[in-house]
């Protein structure tokens, strides 16, 4: 069984330099804690940023900090100020962070910070990739690294990759106006598995793919050619126990040993007994609604002033990014609101807002968390938010209240807090007064149902779940029905081609020969294909043919100078080497006439659509449509079509983004028989979408059938692109050479 690597932008430790001594302790956050079980107990190693830029760990101390994370199972990056200006604060935080939260105001678009983002995603990948071997598993985390699942997967191609997003995912309409859009993608997408924190945010990625890079989505998964990514929904959790268990000591302790913080609250208690307190605690950031809460809590007091000198709300907001501007300006923003609405409303023995700018110990948050009445956790936008639920946790005789924004990830889980709109001031003032009028068993009631759910669904239990559906990934590969033409089945396939005394090759040509193009004019065949066709069909005693649902007249042109045979339109037309072509059946095509009018209508109303008019089928082509937009007019055409034409002979056959109305009884399998009026030991078959599968089902039993693509298929085989297709073939020239 393999290791696990884990990898996030910073490392689990905490390392300091002082007066050239080291220092490493581990670190306390909630990713730190969900993944410490299997850090510690498994074969794994964490890879990250120490925290220092290279500049500040003296060249006589580096073979020490490698040294000390490797005793903590860690792998340092090492990263230069310049790199942390640009790719961390620059792109990471000027860039993504703003974007994904929907303040787009603040996003900026810097070619140098993107180029700094690539180059120290790359250097994570060479880290890992240094120490990965096949059969590990991979859990990328978070916005930082959202190109690194794919720079692994090229190097890497059969490694287990999961990454989980610790953001907001934004909506497609929000995502598509970043300039790198389809690199982020494609990047996120090298994993086998994507978790968000809620359905909203996989949802929103699901429809970017769709949209941007138009892969399709079946349900939580993408198909994107040569493998299948699932999504899912992971709300992250807390470590319950140790949050429970630190709640329950801070109430059973001595008074003595209170902290300091604890005293003064207790002594505020005591001088103002009927003061309730408010619990405000956020990083200063502007996604989490500082500023608005503080605006709404002066608007409390003055809608209900009955409540001046009975309340008082404990803002504590913990230092971040502090030379981001954004952030600047927020910190003197927050300080002036705190300053108006002191200035505005205190008295000589109570001042409304107790604010305080820094982070504090473990400790003292459980003093805060404790002493609260109401805990008002309002971000504009939030991942998840996990101080909400540890509140939550440390209410050990299940009072207070939680007031939480709708917007933050947890509100999907804490159903029983006051879910509030956090731009909705009158909302915000009037949820205030029912939390603190609340009464206590209603308060005791609602507790209850959210420490269940909080203690059932913890983070080491986010963690399994995680990791066991990334497991389960690989299981999903094995029920794949086709078996992958892997170097040794390949080896059986080449020695019964060489020992064939006749051959005959179907070959379908968009998506097994040729790669798909928007307009199906842009897709003639290249010139090496064209020497490879040419080089197959004259090996001896082989017959190559080329059976399509193109139009006789654009299939014969393009290959009408090669000695290879042709069917056209999934079986109508049959073209011998340098002969004219031949109808397989007596077709009719006066229905055409009846039909197009619809297919017309359905071109009117749905822009990148268009019909291509056969000699004896029409085709309605969506694939420049909207991807939504294209899917659900398929499906109505389809039922129309069906209901329109069932009793004329004729069928709707669903190809690639195409609809095509043709005669019954005609298809790809049926005229390929038509051609076996000779007794052949090797029969092979080729073919990408659901036209294909007649070759694949009506051909003789001892045919090697080949699916390009993993989707559902009759056939025996699969291979995941056209180049692996032209690969293959090339293999069987060389074979008789």
């Amino acid at each position: 069984m393999g290791k696990t690597i884990i990898i996030s932008n910073r490392l689990p430790l905490q390392i300091n330099i002082s007066d050239k001594k080291l220092e490493v302790t581990p670190s306390v956050g909630g990713l730190a804690t969900g993944l410490k079980s299997f850090h510690e107990e498994g074969d794994s190693i964490w890879i990250g940023w120490t925290g220092l830029a290279a500049e500040e760990i003296p060249e006589e101390m580096a073979d020490a900090v490698v040294e000390k994370a490797a005793n903590e199972g860690c792998v340092p990056v090492s990263l230069t100020t310049e790199e942390i200006e640009k790719f961390y604060y620059g792109f990471s935080n000027r860039t993504i962070w703003p974007l994904f939260h929907y303040f787009m105001e603040y996003t900026e678009f810097q070619p140098d910070h993107w180029e700094a983002y690539k180059t120290v995603n790359e250097k994570y990948a060479e880290v890992v990739v240094a120490r990965l071997n096949d059969g590990d598993t991979v859990w990328v985390h978070d916005y930082q690294l959202l190109l690194l699942p794919d720079l692994i997967r090229q190097k890497k191609p059969n490694v287990t990759i999961g990454f989980f997003n610790h953001i907001p995912f934004p909506s497609s309409e929000v995502f598509r106006t970043l300039p790198w859009r389809e690199e982020i993608l494609k990047g996120m997408l090298g994993a086998d598995l994507i978790g968000f924190h809620t359905y909203d945010y996989e949802r929103h990625f699901l429809r970017s793919v769709n949209r941007i890079l138009r892969h399709d989505i079946d349900f939580n998964s993408v198909n994107i050619g040569d493998r299948i990514i699932r999504t899912d929904s992971f709300p992250m959790g807390i470590d319950y126990k140790k949050f429970r268990k630190a709640a329950k000591e801070h109430q059973n302790q001595p008074r003595s040993e209170n902290t300091d913080v604890q005293k003064k609250l207790d002594y505020h208690k005591y001088v103002t007994r009927n003061t309730k307190l408010i619990l405000s605690i956020d990083r200063l950031d502007y996604t989490k609604g500082i500023a608005n809460r503080i605006r709404a809590f002066g608007y409390f007091l003055e809608k209900y002033p009955e409540y001046k000198e009975k309340v008082r709300l404990i803002m504590l907001a913990v230092p971040s990014r502090t030379n981001v501007p954004q952030y600047q300006l927020l910190k003197k923003e927050v300080d002036e609101l705190v300053g108006r609405i002191n200035g505005q409303f205190a008295t000589v023995n109570w001042t409304p807002i107790w604010y305080f700018y820094r982070s504090m110990p473990f400790e003292n948050l459980i003093d805060l968390y404790c002493s609260s009445e109401v805990a008002m956790i309002t971000p504009t936008r939030d991942g998840m938010n996990l101080v909400a639920k540890e509140y939550i946790a440390t209410r050990t005789d299940n009072t207070g209240v939680l007031i939480l924004s709708e917007m933050a990830g947890a509100a999907h889980e804490l159903n029983e807090a006051l879910i509030i709109n956090p731009n909705n001031f009158e909302q915000i003032v009037d949820t205030l007064k029912q939390a603190l009028e609340m009464p206590k068993q209603e308060q005791v009631r609602r507790n209850k149902i959210l420490q269940k759910r909080l203690k059932r669904y913890n983070v080491e239990k986010w963690a399994k779940d995680f990791m066991k559906s990334l497991k389960d990934t690989k299981k999903t590969r094995k029920a794949f029905k086709a078996i992958e033409l892997t170097p040794n089945i390949k080896k059986d396939l080449f020695d019964r081609y060489s020992a064939a005394q006749r051959r005959v090759l179907f070959l379908d040509y968009d998506g097994t020969l040729r790669s798909f193009e928007e307009k199906p004019e842009d897709a003639p065949p290249d010139q090496e294909l064209i020497n490879l066709i040419k080089r197959l069909g004259e090996q001896e005693n082989t017959r190559v043919v080329i059976i399509s649902g193109r139009d006789k007249e654009t299939i014969g042109s393009w290959w009408k100078d090669v000695p290879v045979e042709l069917i056209a339109e999934h079986g109508v037309w049959v073209r011998n080497v340098h002969k004219d072509w031949k109808l397989t059946e007596n077709m009719n095509n006066s229905w055409m006439k009846t039909v197009r009018p619809v297919l017309e209508t359905f071109v009117d109303r749905t822009p990148g659509t268009f019909i291509e008019e056969k000699n004896y089928s029409l085709a309605w082509h969506y694939r420049k449509a909207g991807p939504e937009l294209g899917e659900v007019r398929a499906n109505e055409l389809s039922a129309v079509l069906r209901d329109m034409i069932s009793n004329h002979g004729l069928n709707v056959q669903q190809g690639h983004k195409v609809l095509e109305i043709k005669n019954s009884g005609i298809n790809k399998g049926k005229a390929a028989n038509k051609l076996l009026t000779e007794k052949y030991d090797f029969i092979f078959a080729a073919g990408d979408d659901w036209t294909d599968e007649f070759l694949f089902t009506e051909l003789p039993e001892q045919t090697t059938t080949v699916k390009v693509g993993m989707n559902k298929t009759a056939a025996k085989y699969y291979l995941k692109t056209t180049d692996k297709v032209r690969r293959l073939l090339s293999e069987f020239i060389e074979l008789t050479h």
